[in-house]
């Protein structure tokens, strides 16, 4: 085989062989949060809709919650309800070309990270 067939050959690149860069790691993160928020608002929708059926159904609705599965369900929701609001105001200031070099925007990623962290730590002491 020739060296020029060679270099056409397509070459097998492995993805654990990269180092991401927060900012695509933010945005993978962004995207994943989005799809999980589609499956827990629909369970909490479902809690709504018992709870607004009978004085009976809101009974069941709030021992529902009670369980330590259901608050760390919705612990889960909150915190990436949290996480998907702040990249999405990040990336809507992104937008308007304010912090879109790649420190900024490296660093706001970090920040995002940081403050999802505290505000999702904050709402698990109060759901517990």
């Amino acid at each position: 085989m020739s060296a020029a067939n060679r270099k056409e050959r397509p070459v097998y690149i492995s993805l654990t062989q990269f180092r991401f860069p927060v900012t695509a790691i933010a945005s993978i993160v962004h995207r994943i949060t989005g799809m999980l928020l589609f499956l827990g608002i629909g369970y909490l929708l479902w809690l709504l809709s018992l709870a607004l059926q009978s004085p009976t159904g809101f009974d069941q609705a709030a021992v529902a919650l009670q369980a330590p599965f259901a608050k760390l369900v919705l612990w889960g929701v909150l915190g990436m309800l949290i996480y998907h609001i702040l990249a999405g105001v990040k990336h809507m200031v992104m937008d308007f070309h304010i912090g879109d070099s790649f420190e900024a925007a490296s660093a706001a990623s970090y920040g995002v990270f940081v403050v999802t962290v505290v505000l999702a730590l904050a709402a698990g002491v109060w759901l517990w």
